[in-house]
Order: structure tokens, then C-alpha cells, then sequence
């Protein structure tokens, strides 16, 4: 059975603009994304056509600066699209908001000249990003990486091997963190990679449960040579841009899972609403009535809690530790909300014929990706309790 429309969430928005841009979205996700993604996601095809209409549609580069071909939109319209997008697909609403994270460094720690020669055709130009922190050794430890640049004159020359890489061998350019210095975090530095620079080669991509179409793939770089020029912020700094850019890629992955669990509350939805037994549709059953009203209530509570963590950030202040909690508790959500709708389908939900197995497969790795939920209730914690003592 192909996936359904997702339904038309009742979005508060702030400006005229921001209505239209939502339906814009929903009009792309419903004619080019939503009816190929069940046969694309069996046959683990990525949409690559599809990231080249976002950027033509200039939904690429939405939270970013209009001079350098961004979108100049708030966040707290941004993760509304990020949740339209992965409600029809979560391999293109989770790639969007990757190529957004990126894209962080340069947009936020480049200079003027960086940003004017290279933004324009990654927010605008139909390039595609991937970022590059984890290491097959260094995953929630991620200070621990050992991808090493070392200058050679005007260049540096970058040798490692990066992990679960999203967009690994497809993408245009890579936000490589790589260690300039000693040990820890201070000795870290991000660079911005060509996707095909000498040296620079991909894996097979992993064999995955779900998001088979997104794919991820270690990287490798073998003596890749790039100019001091393509060095983003000072020698050291990296870890620092790079956990920044996790606090906004948070909100990208729960505005996802939000969407991601809204797609399969829809699908139990329609279906128990057609499914008669005992002489009635199974929505009339207290039980199951029960249940539905438990999802809707779930996937409205990490509605609230992404937006007002986007608001926060909009306004210029700190917003870690909500962004933490909207990433744990959407995923949470996620999870069950699928869970659950696989539940309502019976058989027929454990089936390839209703989409709702396919999202409980791809939930899954929401909890895992940009920082595990382990790791957001260790944020949570410090910044409530302070860092742990030793």
C-alpha cells in the first residue's frame, strides 16, 4: 500500500512568508517525495534528484544568510520544514537538515572571503554536505579523534578515517574535524574538503535496518592537500564549532523524529478508521482510542518542546540544554509513537505492505545519531547539576 499525504498540521507561523514557504513544502513532499519513497527506500536508492529541487527551490539553505544565497528564515521555521519533509520521507527531511549542519562552520566561523566564494553554491548551487566528526574509535567520545592534519607550507595535509558519515561518497564537500595540535578537544580544527579531492575516497556504504536510501559510509582521507584557505576558524577552535553546530543539528534530527512519528500516527489513523471488527471500525475501541490519543499527545509535546528550543535560539539565547531535551525526548517519542502504530496495523503492520514497519525501522537510529540519548541526558544533567566530579 504507498504511503499516505502526511496530514496538514495547523502550524502557527510568523509571517505571511513563512505560510507560503510551508506550502511550498508540503506541495514538493506530496507530488516528489512522498509516492516514491517506500520502492526507493526498499531498493536503498538515494533521491539525489530531489536535493537538487530543494536547492533550486532554495530550501537548502533556509536558516542561513540571504547574501550568501541562504534563506534568512528563523529557526523556528526551519525545523517546521525539516518536520513536513521528513513526515513524506526521513531519508530527505534528515539529509536536509545534515547538509544544514555541514554547512554550520563556514556559515558561522568563516571569513568574508570564505563565505563569499564558497556559501553561495553550498547553501544555493545544488551541492550537498556531510559533516565529519565521529571516527570508527571516537563516537560519543568524539575529543578523542585521530584524523590528523599537519601543515605542508600553504596547505595542510589531512590523514584519518571518519565514521557514519551521512552523505559519505556522494557529497559535494565535506566538514572534516581533523587534530592540528595535542591531545583533547583544544587541538582540533575544522576544515571544509572538495568531495573530490585527491586522497578523499568512501567506503561501501553500512547495511542498515532502516534510512536505506540515506546513505552512510566511512571516509577516508589519504593525504588530502587543502589550502590554508579552506581551514575554518582558528587552529584549535574546531571541537568548539563543532559542538555548536550539534546544538542546532539537535533540533534538525527532533523536528525529524517529529515528523518521522506524525507520518505514522496518520497511517494508524486512517487505518483503524477503515478496519472493522466485531461489526465496527477498531477506532471505536476504548483500548485503541486510548492508545492513538497517547501518540497525538506525544508527537504535540515534542512539537511544543523543539519550537521553544528554535525560539530560544532565534532570540539570541542560550538554548543547549533545551535542544538536548527536544532531541531525547522526540526520538523517545518517535520510537514508541511507531511502536505503537505498528501495533494498531496487527499483522498487517509487521507487513512491507503499510509503511508503519519502515518507520519503526528508521526511528530507531533517531536516538542514535548526533549524540546518542544517553549522551543528551549526560547535557541535560551538567548543565542542572554542574559537570560530574572526579
Amino acid at each position: 500500500m504507498p504511503d499516505r499525504a502526511p496530514q496538514q498540521v495547523d502550524r502557527l507561523l510568523p509571517t505571511d512568508e513563512a505560510r507560503d514557504l510551508i506550502s511550498l513544502v508540503r506541495d514538493i513532499a506530496q507530488r516528489e517525495i512522498a509516492p516514491r519513497a517506500a520502492e526507493e527506500e526498499d531498493a536503498g536508492r538515494f533521491p539525489r534528484d530531489v536535493f537538487t529541487l530543494l536547492s533550486r527551490s532554495g530550501l537548502l539553505g533556509l536558516p542561513y544568510d540571504a547574501d550568501y544565497g541562504g534563506g534568512d528564515q528563523p529557526y523556528e521555521v526551519y525545523l517546521q520544514v525539516l518536520e513536513e519533509l521528513a513526515a513524506a520521507r526521513l531519508t530527505v527531511g534528515l539529509g536536509v537538515s545534515v547538509h544544514t549542519l555541514a554547512s554550520y562552520a563556514l556559515a558561522t566561523h568563516g571569513t568574508k572571503e570564505q563565505r563569499a566564494e564558497h556559501l553561495p553554491a553550498m547553501l544555493g548551487g545544488g551541492l550537498l554536505g556531510a559533516y565529519c566528526l565521529s571516527e570508527p574509535a571516537s563516537g560519543s567520545d568524539a575529543a578523542a579523534l585521530r584524523t590528523r592534519a599537519v601543515r605542508d607550507g600553504d596547505d595542510w595535509v589531512i590523514t584519518g578515517t571518519k565514521a557514519w558519515i551521512t552523505h559519505g561518497g556522494v557529497a559535494d564537500f565535506y566538514t572534516v574535524m581533523a587534530r592540528t595540535g595535542g591531545e583533547g578537544p583544544r587541538g582540533i580544527t575544522a576544515f571544509l574538503v572538495p568531495g573530490g579531492a585527491e586522497g578523499l575516497s568512501a567506503a561501501a556504504p553500512e547495511r542498515k535496518m532502516g534510512m536505506k536510501g540515506s546513505p552512510t559510509a566511512q571516509v577516508h582521507l589519504d593525504g588530502v592537500r587543502v589550502p590554508d584557505a579552506r581551514r575554518v576558524g582558528e587552529e584549535g577552535q574546531g571541537f568548539a564549532i563543532a559542538l555548536a553546530a550539534l546544538d542546532s543539528g539537535r533540533l534538525g534530527i527532533a523536528a525529524c523524529a517529529i515528523g518521522l512519528a506524525q507520518a505514522a500516527l496518520d497511517e494508524a489513523l486512517a487505518y483503524a478508521a477503515e478496519r472493522r471488527q466485531f461489526g465496527r471500525p477498531i477506532a471505536d475501541f476504548q483500548g485503541l482510542r486510548f492508545l492513538l490519543a497517547d501518540m497525538a499527545t506525544q508527537i504535540e509535546a515534542g512539537r511544543a518542546l523543539y519550537l521553544a528550543a528554535a525560539r530560544l535560539r532565534d532570540a539570541g539565547r542560550p538554548f543547549a540544554r533545551q535542544a538536548a531535551m527536544a532531541k531525547l525526548h522526540c526520538t523517545d517519542a518517535a520510537m514508541k509513537v511507531t511502536t505503537d502504530a505498528v501495533q494498531i496495523l496487527g499483522g498487517y503492520g509487521y507487513t512491507a505492505d503499510f509503511p508503519v514497519e519502515r518507520y519503526m525501522r528508521e526511528a530507531k537510529v533517531l536516538q542514535i545519531v548526533e549524540g546518542t540519548n544517553q549522551i543528551q541526558r549526560m547535557v541535560i544533567a551538567r548543565h542542572l547539576a554542574g559537570p560530574e566530579t572526579r
